[in-house]
């Protein structure tokens, strides 16, 4: 829970307030979006587990928990004005039925607080579609229903709209690079067109889920975690069609044109599941591309993250656009394999500590008692160390009344006349009668004794220690058995405790907010 807290409270901020700006009014004047990509709920055909079992339910549970917990805990508390995400919401889209679709959909919407609208309360919130929404082009006309259902959840697939002072260009990927006679490519590339011939007046940003051409090796920057994967294209082999199925890039000369018609400041696209930042080269100069890694732990990235976008929205009537009309900052969640991996350490030390703690209490609280005794003392003996000085010194004088000639008295300070013999005496005595106890001569006579018969009886070669009679302890598997029934009661007595608080814990998150 705490871990959820620090990308609010101290890992993570908005990047305009790293900007130093000579007016503070034009400071806070940002519109505020929070981007999210590739959300992947598990479903059916994530694992190779059955449907429905136990096993698959418990995987979806914790995977959509994690989330769920991530958008609550660590985004939301930012306060974005719009949320964007980039795709990719279900794992097996296409491949669902209605009700299958319907159930992941309502998944969706609780792990994120979406009304049935789609919507956050007072929050706008945008979507494009991923390969996982409605697949490549030979699954758009083998199943048609997957665009029309996906249309009617979250809107059109290829559309623009304003954020501040800045245009967002929402471009349905998996389309770009089909056949253009086919209706649903014509669409996105007929879109593309009417934006290409529109005055570019303000910033724009291209939004794609599919990342745009690199060449491969291209570095991805200091973020990525995992292996770069180089251009993969897949197309169908079973029919004359060679529609594509796959790939991991959009092609070269479809990105080229992108860059060089729509012109866009900034490109934010998801699909690979890590982070990588290039710079791409157009006839309008550099451009930057960002490629959001996963929100979910489940989709291969052990770094799961979102981006925080600062978009200039400056109503000053004389201000110029900025040199960089949007501003961004990945942000990274807890990882929450790791989390798992205490939970196991934190379980190994204290079964360990159970079954290793002393179980004599002598052996340990007693040695705690007298340590606690010694300080006492020691603490006492140091408070009262100047008063027992001063007793002591007086205890060694007497002090006499003496009278002068004007009738006034006087103390007078003197030594004590100890008696040397009487000190001498009562000493002796005390020695005397230390030594005189019956008892300390017997045991004396006794350790005589027992000294001579050991001497004796090593000088005839007899074992010293032979008649003694043997001493009675535990044997070492009666030992065993207590420390494992009492491991057994304080595992009982721990898991009352915890496995209550954890379910509260667990469910307060799960629970609707």
């Amino acid at each position: 829970m705490f871990s959820y807290w620090l990308p609010p409270l101290f890992t993570c901020s908005w990047p305009h307030l790293k900007v130093q700006t000579k007016s503070e009014s034009y400071q806070t004047d940002y519109v505020k979006v929070a981007v999210i990509a590739d959300p992947q709920l598990m479903d059916k055909t994530s694992l190779p587990l059955p449907d429905k079992s136990l096993a698959l339910e418990l995987v979806k549970f914790y995977t959509d928990l994690n989330m769920r917990r991530s958008f609550f805990s660590s985004i939301l508390p930012f306060k974005p004005d719009v949320i964007l995400f980039l795709g990719d919401y279900f794992d097996g889209g296409p491949y669902l039925l209605d009700e299958e679709w319907q159930e992941s959909l309502n998944r969706f919407k609780h792990i994120f607080g979406l009304n049935a609208q789609g919507k956050y309360t007072d929050k706008e919130v945008y979507y494009i579609p991923g390969n996982h929404d409605i697949g490549y082009e030979t699954l758009h006309y083998a199943k048609p229903e997957v665009i029309r259902r996906y249309e009617e959840t979250f809107g059109i697939r290829n559309y623009r709209f304003a954020v501040g002072k800045v245009d967002f260009i929402a471009v349905d990927a998996q389309t770009l690079d089909g056949h253009r006679q086919k209706n649903l490519t014509s669409q996105t590339w007929e879109f593309v067109k009417n934006i290409s011939v529109d005055n570019v007046v303000r910033p724009r940003v291209l939004l794609t889920h599919i990342p745009l051409y690199r060449p491969d090796g291209t570095y991805c920057g200091p973020d990525r975690s995992s292996p770069i994967i180089n251009q993969r294209i897949q197309r169908a082999a079973y029919d004359k069609t060679n529609d594509i199925t796959y790939q991991n890039y959009v092609f070269e000369k479809t990105s080229k044109y992108l860059l060089d018609t729509i012109k866009p400041k900034l490109i934010l696209s998801g699909h690979d599941h890590d982070q990588c930042t290039v710079t791409h080269q157009s006839k309008s100069g550099p451009v930057k591309e960002h490629t959001l890694g996963t929100i979910s732990w489940q989709q291969g990235n052990l770094y799961p993250s979102f981006m925080l976008l600062s978009v200039d929205n400056s109503t000053l009537p004389n201000a110029s656009i900025p040199e960089e009309p949007v501003l961004s900052h990945l942000c990274y969640l807890p990882k929450q394999l790791h989390i798992y991996m205490w939970y196991i350490v934190l379980f190994v030390l204290t079964l360990l500590a159970l079954l290793l703690w002393p179980t004599s209490s002598t052996s340990f609280w007693h040695q705690c008692w007298n340590l606690a005794a010694h300080f006492k003392q020691l603490i006492t003996s140091m408070v009262s160390r100047s008063e027992t000085k001063e007793k002591d010194e007086d205890a060694n004088y007497e002090y006499e009344m003496m009278w002068d000639a004007e009738g006034s008295m006087h103390l007078i300070k003197k030594p004590l006349k100890t008696s040397t013999v009487n000190s001498n005496e009562r000493s002796l005595g005390e020695r005397g009668n230390a030594v005189m106890r019956p008892t300390v001569r017997k045991n004396t006579g006794q350790e005589a004794d027992f000294s001579v018969n050991m001497d004796m009886a090593s000088s005839t070669g007899l074992d010293p220690l032979a008649k003694l009679p043997p001493r009675t302890g535990k044997s070492k598997t009666t030992i065993i058995i207590q420390r494992l029934l009492r491991t057994l009661r304080m595992l009982t007595v721990i898991a009352a405790v915890n496995v209550p608080l954890y379910m509260m814990l667990l469910f307060k998150d799960w629970i609707d907010k």
